[in-house]
């Protein structure tokens, strides 16, 4: 009986958390990015199942980053549209309600992306480090502001 409980509880600790899991499915969106530049991958939950997910990467339709290079302006790709945004983006094409929602990244969306995730009734974020160590304080701001939950991710 005691060899059965240890490795049921071996199994269990190999298990990732929610977090862990929908992250590592965020790592695995971002490789389908097009923007060389950054390589970002974004996962909207609801209820642990998956109603969105995003990369960043020009708007359908359009040229991409990676076929005839990027459009950079004042040290920013203006090509592409972030993770974040296109994971919102995508959830209105298929006409799936973002209310309520947790959105998992690698780094620490930027102001805009903020606003629109804000905007878009996410609740939760979670992300993994601050992209070049640049923290956002109005990002933050707004989003205490919002009462949206914010989180760095933190391996066990």
């Amino acid at each position: 009986m005691l060899l059965k409980a240890m490795t049921k509880k071996k199994k269990k600790n190999l298990r990732p958390s929610w977090d862990e899991y929908f992250l590592r499915i965020a790592d695995l969106v971002s490789t389908r990015s097009t923007c060389p530049r950054l390589h970002v991958g974004a996962v909207l939950v609801k209820d642990r199942m998956i109603v969105s997910t995003g990369y960043n990467g020009s708007p359908r339709k359009t040229d991409q980053c990676d076929e005839v290079g990027c459009r950079v302006v004042n040290g920013h790709c203006v090509r592409t549209n972030h993770a974040e945004e296109n994971t919102v983006l995508q959830a209105a094409y298929n006409g799936i309600s973002t209310k309520g929602a947790t959105l998992y990244v690698k780094y620490f969306p930027c102001e805009h992306c903020v606003k629109i995730l804000i905007n878009a009734g996410v609740e939760r974020i979670v992300y993994q480090e601050i992209y070049k160590n640049l923290d956002q304080p109005f990002a933050r701001e707004l989003l205490k502001q919002a009462g949206v939950k914010l989180e760095k991710f933190k391996e066990k």
